[in-house]
C-alpha cells in the first residue's frame, strides 16, 4: 500500500506518517508547503514541496506517485487570511479529489473539524447534528466536507472530525499554556471552569485515521466525530495538569462577562494570538459523541483528556531547550503578545 498525506510536514503529519509506518505501512510521501525536518521523518519517506492549489504540480506528484491513498490532512489556520482559508481547504479538497478520481485513487480520507459544528445549543453532538461554522474556518471546514460528499457517488471518502487534538510536539496555543503552568503562575479559565470540554490525544486520532485507510469501504465510507472518551471539566482537566507538574500553578476562573471583551479587544489590535474560536468557546459545553467510530470500525480512545495534556507538557519539559522561532503553526511557539504582562500580574 502506498499513501500520500497532505499536510504531512505539519503536527497530525508528523504523528500520521511516523506511526503507520509502526503499524508496517512504509511507502508514505509527504505533500506540503511547510518546512520539512528530514531528521523527524523515516529515512524512505519523500517529500514533495507543492501547495495544494497549485493544480499543475499536484496532478504531476499525484500522477506519478502510483498512490493507492490519499490522507488529505493539509489545511489552513484559523489564524490565516479569509483568502487563503477558502483557497486552501476549499479548493485545495477539490483539486485532490479532482486527480483521485482521474488517477484511479479509489479512497480519500478528509480530515475535517469539529468546528463545522459552530457552538451546538445541545451536546453530545452527532454526526447528523447541524453544521454551522463560526468565522471563515468553520465556513471552509464545511463547503470542504460537501465537495468529499460529493465525491462519493465514485470514490471512498471517509470524513473525520476530530476535536482539538495535543500531543507530543503540540506547540502553538498550547505552548503558552505550558510555559504558565511550567512558571507556577495562575492559569486563568474563561467562566467557572465547570464545562466539559473534550479534547483527543493525536495518537488516538491517528488511530482513527488508519482504520479509515483498512477498514471495508463500505464501513469506512462515512463521516465520524473523533474525540477522548474521558474528559472532565475544564477545571478538572487542567487542575490535574497544574497537579502533574507541581509548579503551583492553578486554575482561576475569570467571569466571561469581563474577560472576552477584552479579548476581543487585544486580538482586533493584533495584541494577542488568541483568536475568537478559542476564547468565544472556551467557557461552553463542547464534546461529541464517538458511538458511531467505535461501532463501525473498531476504534477506542485509549487517552483522556488529562492524559493527552500531561503527556502534551511532558514533552514540552523535555524539549523546550530545543524549541525556537516563532509562527502560527501548531508546531512552534507563538508569540504571547501583551498575555505575558498578564502573566506577571498573575
Amino acid at each position: 500500500m502506498k499513501i500520500l498525506v497532505t499536510g504531512g510536514a505539519g503536527f497530525l503529519g508528523y504523528h500520521t506518517v511516523n506511526n503507520f509506518y509502526k503499524k508496517g505501512i512504509t511507502e508514505i510521501d509527504i505533500l506540503d508547503i511547510a518546512d520539512y525536518i528530514k531528521e523527524e521523518y523515516p529515512e524512505t519517506i519523500r517529500y514533495h514541496n507543492v501547495d495544494v492549489r497549485d493544480k499543475e504540480n499536484l496532478e504531476k506528484v499525484i500522477k506519478e506517485g502510483g498512490y493507492d491513498i490519499i490522507i488529505h490532512e493539509a489545511a489552513a489556520l484559523p489564524l490565516w487570511s479569509k483568502k487563503d482559508i477558502y483557497t486552501t481547504m476549499i479548493d485545495g479538497t477539490r483539486n485532490v479529489l479532482d486527480f483521485a478520481k482521474k488517477y484511479g485513487i479509489k479512497r480519500v480520507i478528509y480530515i475535517s473539524s469539529t468546528a463545522v459544528y459552530g457552538v451546538p445549543k445541545y451536546h453530545p453532538i452527532y454526526e447528523n447534528s447541524p453544521r454551522v461554522g463560526v468565522g471563515a474556518y468553520g465556513e471552509a471546514k464545511i463547503k470542504a466536507e460537501d465537495i468529499c460528499f460529493e465525491y462519493r457517488k465514485e470514490l471512498i471518502v471517509p470524513v473525520i472530525r476530530p476535536k482539538t487534538f495535543i500531543g507530543t510536539a503540540r506547540l502553538g496555543v498550547f505552548q503558552i499554556l505550558y510555559d504558565w503552568v511550567e512558571s507556577g503562575t495562575r492559569i486563568p479559565v474563561i467562566g467557572n471552569g465547570k464545562n466539559r470540554y473534550q479534547l483527543l490525544e493525536v495518537e488516538d486520532l491517528v488511530d482513527a485515521i488508519y482504520l479509515a485507510v483498512t477498514s471495508d469501504p463500505e464501513k469506512a465510507n462515512d463521516t465520524f466525530n473523533v474525540g477522548a472518551e474521558k474528559f472532565g471539566t475544564v477545571r478538572e482537566d487542567v487542575g490535574a495538569l497544574c497537579d502533574y507538574a507541581k509548579s503551583g500553578s492553578k486554575v482561576l476562573p475569570v467571569p466571561s462577562i469581563l474577560v472576552k471583551p477584552f479579548l476581543m479587544l487585544f486580538e482586533a489590535m493584533n495584541l494577542s494570538p488568541l483568536y475568537k474560536w478559542v476564547y468565544g468557546t472556551a467557557d461552553k459545553e463542547s464534546f461529541v459523541d464517538i458511538t458511531k467510530i467505535k461501532e463501525k470500525l473498531g476504534w477506542q480512545p485509549k487517552y483522556s483528556n488529562a492524559d493527552a495534556l500531561i503527556r502534551s507538557y511532558q514533552w514540552y519539559l523535555d524539549n523546550k531547550d530545543s524549541i525556537h522561532g516563532e509562527g502560527v503553526t501548531h508546531r512552534v511557539g507563538w508569540n504571547q503578545g501583551i498575555l505575558k504582562l498578564f502573566k506577571k500580574i498573575l
